[in-house]
């Protein structure tokens, strides 16, 4: 079993935590990554530490964060060697389900199109230039990169799946030392009310819990005094007061609890105690923006919907749609 020098990664995040009064997290966060790593290691890690190790040493690195794919330029260009060990290593990876990604010009296609949730939610965000996010569930990091992009202080990401660790770490190991990190705990490893955060994401996990108003208690615990959160989960349409519970799967999924109506989702904001919560887009999710592709290789979006009438999922509930709501913390 291969080793991961979890320490040498981290160190920096660990660091930053201390020097911002956040000592209580800083050692928490050190005894969880040494569990991950040195106590319970995941059996893919030697493949992944193996594909991480072979992406070909580059210089003078060009980085768009700002554009629909994040994308790695080297104005040298890569030669025909280097490109095959790129995408050899990249390919270790799979399956990228969060994305676009384009590196140096081997250009990723994954699962989701990510990019459009960003530009569906991006225009109603406040300014994110020099503010301190936490992106909760955040897969592969897509949306940390852009809001660094957005210039963004520092964003802590956070999501379980080791792979999405990995998959960040290709991007991470050209830009070197910045200020976005991912790590690979749970919302409930953070300690308790941290309000730290002047902006918190939560995009396509409240469906996830078994208790919605815990984990926007959760999310409400993250943030500082006037901090916003950017909460998107699937909804359905109904009244206030009406949320559908999925006899047991949705669209395939095992784990989904409640899908609320828009008017429901607002009181549970209200009821957990944020203000000004409004909803800022509500969009059907469809084939085009969610598929198996070759980065992404397993069923998809069309294999959970009924074959005869799309608008429902395989089971027969309403089909995915997203909504995304913006609130602040009092």
């Amino acid at each position: 079993m291969a080793n991961f020098d979890w320490t040498s990664r981290f160190s920096p995040l660990l660091r930053y935590l201390e020097d911002t009064d956040q000592d209580r997290w800083a050692r928490r966060l050190e005894q969880q990554l040494a569990q991950r790593f040195d106590h319970q290691p995941h059996g893919d890690l030697d493949r992944w530490l193996s594909a991480l190790d072979s992406l070909p040493e580059l210089t003078d690195i060009d980085a768009s964060l700002d554009q629909s794919a994040v994308t790695l330029r080297s104005p040298g260009g890569l030669t025909p060697e280097q490109h095959n060990s790129l995408e050899k290593a990249l390919r270790g990876l799979m399956p990228w389900r969060k994305g676009p990604f384009d590196f140096f010009g081997t250009y990723i296609d994954t699962e989701w199109r990510s990019d459009w949730k960003w530009d569906r939610v991006s225009p109603y965000l406040s300014d994110l230039a020099g503010r301190r996010i936490l992106d909760v569930g955040c897969g592969s990091g897509y949306h940390c990169w852009r809001m660094l992009g957005e210039g963004a202080a520092r964003v802590i990401g956070i999501d379980p799946g080791l792979l999405f660790l990995f998959q960040f770490l290709s991007v991470r190991h050209y830009l070197g030392n910045v200020p976005v990190d991912l790590l690979p705990v749970r919302m409930e490893d953070l300690p308790d009310d941290l309000e730290c955060f002047d902006t918190t994401f939560s995009m396509g996990v409240l469906y996830h819990r078994r208790s919605p108003l815990d984990h926007l208690l959760e999310l409400k615990g993250t943030l500082r005094r006037g901090g916003e959160l950017v909460l998107e989960t699937l909804v359905v349409e109904g009244p206030e007061g009406y949320s559908l519970m999925p006899e047991d799967r949705y669209g395939q999924m095992r784990n989904v609890w409640f899908l609320p109506s828009c008017d429901t989702l607002l009181r549970w904001l209200d009821r957990t105690g944020f203000r000004h919560a409004r909803v800022v887009d509500v969009t059907d999710t469809t084939t085009a923006e969610q598929r198996s592709t070759d980065w992404m290789r397993f069923n998809s979006l069309q294999d959970f919907l009924d074959p005869d009438d799309p608008g429902k999922t395989i089971e027969g509930y309403p089909g995915p749609r997203r909504a995304t709501v913006i609130a602040e913390k009092p």
